[in-house]
């Protein structure tokens, strides 16, 4: 509430057009001011929390048009304004994220060749990337590595993806995580639960896995990923994800919220 003054004063100087907010807490400051329309990216943790859910909630009707990360994300949105709404997911950076030959790739990334690797979703103490279950997995197997994603660059993180034998999620609750699009990018086998996207992503893509809740299951879906042995041939299914697509999807909504004639048609 203490920005809105100074947001109000920018919008005044700088003559915008549009207002793009991500997350809700965001977007309702960015609504207070009826000055130009609000457009809101809903990601996930502003619908779920209970008290920034209801702030979020009411944004959506105050903006001009909200998009959803997901159709599963948007079905989770009970009593959020539906009628202007898309789902429009995150986009993946292709010519960031593509294969690269497993051996060159564990060389850049200094690690041992004959190493099983499995890539776990995202640092060991995020509690919503639900390490439990990827400790608990891993110590059913024999002779495997599980590595943090914590600490690299996105150009490093595109050869850990390609060093690594298979990318894992046990998350609990996500709404569409990116890092399943971009390992798709890189036709790296996942074995994830099904959480958020993750269903739709994937797909019957070969080589990668929905897992159940439990060690058990996770470690026996690992088990067939690294039994595939190869590298999948999902970077095509990943296209669809592709950043530029995703932006003029995006571009199509922002004509129509300004009411400016535009050649591309929305996705």
């Amino acid at each position: 509430m203490r920005n809105l003054p100074n947001l109000r004063k920018k919008i005044k100087n700088k003559k915008y057009d549009l207002i793009h907010a991500h997350y809700g807490l965001s977007g309702m400051l960015s609504v207070l001011q009826r000055r130009v329309p609000v457009v809101i990216t809903f990601h996930g943790s502003d619908i779920w929390n209970p008290f920034i859910g209801i702030i979020s909630l009411v944004s959506s009707y105050l903006s001009a048009w909200n998009f959803f990360i997901s159709e599963n994300l948007m079905k989770q949105g009970i009593g959020f304004r539906k009628r202007k709404s898309s789902i429009i997911p995150c986009g993946v950076t292709l010519n960031i994220f593509f294969p690269v030959e497993r051996q060159e790739a564990r060389n850049v990334m200094r690690l041992k060749g004959e190493e099983k690797l499995i890539l776990f979703s995202g640092s060991f103490d995020n509690k919503i990337k639900n390490y439990t279950i990827a400790k608990k997995a891993i110590q059913r197997l024999d002779g495997i590595k599980l590595i943090e994603l914590k600490g690299y660059s996105r150009k490093q993180v595109n050869y850990l993806m390609n060093a690594c034998d298979v990318l894992l999620v046990t998350s609990y609750k996500e709404s569409g995580p990116l890092v399943v699009k971009e390992a798709l990018a890189c036709n790296l086998p996942i074995v994830s639960t099904n959480v958020g996207d993750v269903e739709e992503v994937i797909g019957v893509t070969k080589g990668c896995y929905l897992a159940k809740y439990n060690p058990i299951d996770v470690a026996e879906k690992i088990k067939m990923a690294l039994d595939f042995r190869k590298k999948t041939t999902s970077r095509e299914k990943a296209k669809k994800y592709e950043i530029n697509s995703i932006a003029e999807r995006i571009k199509v909504i922002y004509c129509k919220v300004l009411h400016i004639e535009n050649s591309t048609k929305e996705g």
